[in-house]
């Protein structure tokens, strides 16, 4: 078994991931070459469209069956393939702090994803960057694909606190502005926030054309609801109590959640973006082969 020096980074684990790539849905831009179309016409791999031959272009893309059909000089042009531009947005927020018995936090979980979707991409020459946010951005690494590049993301994650106030909406916009190449934008989030705001804000990324994936990070407690005593629920974000006899509340409860979820699922869909409800007790290794597996299928 490989030995990792870093917490949210096992070796052994992304192995099993090796033959997978994030691929992008649509073009985007990059600029160094790697498996993903560019909206830049270029000379590599799909051919699109011709052009009339000009003074100083290459003859080697001159398409001479088109000139023997019309005794006149075209250019054949191609779409260049180019890398990734992706951000990681992670909820750092104090309710990402919850766990219910021995199970891993939603923070550390969501950290594990970080690390493991910034390897994948790295290994595939794409740029990622990480954002770790609550009320606020608590940090914000820029882009980048070298291995200096990864150290720092996965030591940054290890100094890294759940703590503070949500106000995931109002990030999303703040960052929807100030991201100006388009690309991949993951979110890592329980999102515990107005769910119309956090949908305009998806709207956004979108309008910017960046493509979304979410990833809804939800401890199996919160969505089953397991506890059967009179117990004291505690807000983590703002420490108001309140004491209630589980039994009694189970069904609402259970019927608010699956609300909660499926306005996501719902706002996501008619959006064209990715959402993948993703619970703390699947193995995030698992969980993401099974969605990379799925979205490659769906890009033949």
């Amino acid at each position: 078994m490989a030995v990792s020096p870093y917490k949210y980074f096992e070796p052994d684990r992304m192995g099993r991931l090796r033959n997978l790539n994030l691929l992008a849905r649509q073009a985007v831009e990059g600029f160094i070459t790697g498996l993903h179309r560019s909206p830049h016409k270029g000379f590599s791999v799909e051919f699109t469209e011709h052009r009339e031959y000009t003074s100083g272009d290459d003859i080697r893309h001159l398409d001479w069956v088109a000139y023997a059909r019309s005794d006149r000089y075209y250019i054949k042009q191609y779409e260049q393939e180019t890398n990734l531009r992706c951000y990681i947005l992670l909820d750092c927020s104090a309710s990402m702090n919850y766990r219910y018995g021995a199970g891993m936090t939603k923070f550390d979980y969501g950290c594990y994803l970080t690390a493991c979707l910034a390897y994948l991409m790295s290994r595939q020459q794409d740029m990622v960057g990480v954002v770790a946010f609550d009320e606020k951005v608590r940090f914000h690494i820029p882009p980048g694909s070298t291995p200096a590049h990864l150290d720092r993301v996965f030591r940054r994650l290890e100094e890294t606190r759940p703590s503070n106030k949500t106000a995931v909406a109002s990030t999303f916009h703040e960052l929807a502005a100030t991201i100006a190449k388009r690309g991949l934008i993951v979110i890592i989030s329980d999102l515990y926030d107005d769910p119309d705001e956090i949908a305009k804000a998806f709207q956004h990324f979108v309008w910017k054309r960046h493509q979304l994936l979410v990833l809804h990070v939800m401890d199996p407690a919160e969505l089953d609801f397991p506890f059967k005593k009179i117990l004291s629920f505690v807000d983590m974000e703002t420490d108001e109590k309140l004491q209630v006899d589980p039994r009694s509340v189970r069904d609402a409860y259970v019927e608010e959640v699956t609300a909660f979820i499926e306005k996501y699922r719902k706002e996501c869909g008619d959006r064209s973006i990715d959402y993948v409800l993703t619970r703390t007790d699947t193995p995030y290794d698992r969980m993401l082969l099974n969605y990379l597996a799925r979205r490659k299928a769906a890009m033949r």
